[in-house]
């Protein structure tokens, strides 16, 4: 009887399915790159404040994927709440359809990709228990108070709109 090799695919760190061509997670490493590979990401929306690392990096060349950092902080750091700027330039991308299939990430997850995540979902009309829990589920026993409380103050009439915007919007 012949052995067939068979490719596992693992997703990364708090990898969940958002919408039809958007995904969110945490960074992924190598283990992780053939399952990303399947998702044909065109773009990924990187949160985090340092640059993701070498292998994400040659990973994201490799497939041809668009990054965009959006994460920098000048004079902050790492713990610091996500900003109503990097929200809204966030949701540029993710609203462009030429940008699907997209991923958010950064470095767990769970903070900042949940921050933004929960911003679509109000923008999107769910009710905050809805959008609450979804956050909680993927913070686990991390829940920042604060980023729920930037979650139920955020102003969705900010929010250009394009004028073909995705379908789950």
């Amino acid at each position: 009887m012949r052995r067939v090799a068979y490719q596992h695919y693992i997703p990364p760190v708090n990898f969940g399915y958002v919408e039809n061509d958007l995904y969110r997670c945490g960074q992924p490493n190598e283990l992780n790159f053939p399952f990303m590979e399947k998702l044909g990401l065109r773009c990924i929306v990187w949160l985090a404040p340092e640059e993701p690392n070498q292998n994400v990096m040659n990973f994201v060349d490799d497939q041809d994927i668009q990054l965009h950092h959006l994460g920098v902080l000048e004079g902050g750091n790492a713990s610091d709440p996500i900003t109503e700027d990097m929200i809204l330039e966030a949701f540029d991308l993710i609203l462009d359809k030429r940008n699907h299939p997209m991923a958010i990430m950064c470095n767990i997850g769970r903070h900042r990709t949940g921050t933004v995540v929960g911003c679509l979902r109000k923008l999107q009309r769910w009710n905050l228990a809805s959008i609450f829990e979804e956050y909680r589920r993927f913070a686990g026993p991390k829940v920042r108070i604060l980023n729920e409380q930037f979650i139920e103050l955020f102003d969705t009439d900010l929010v250009r709109i394009p004028v073909d915007p995705p379908t789950w919007l």
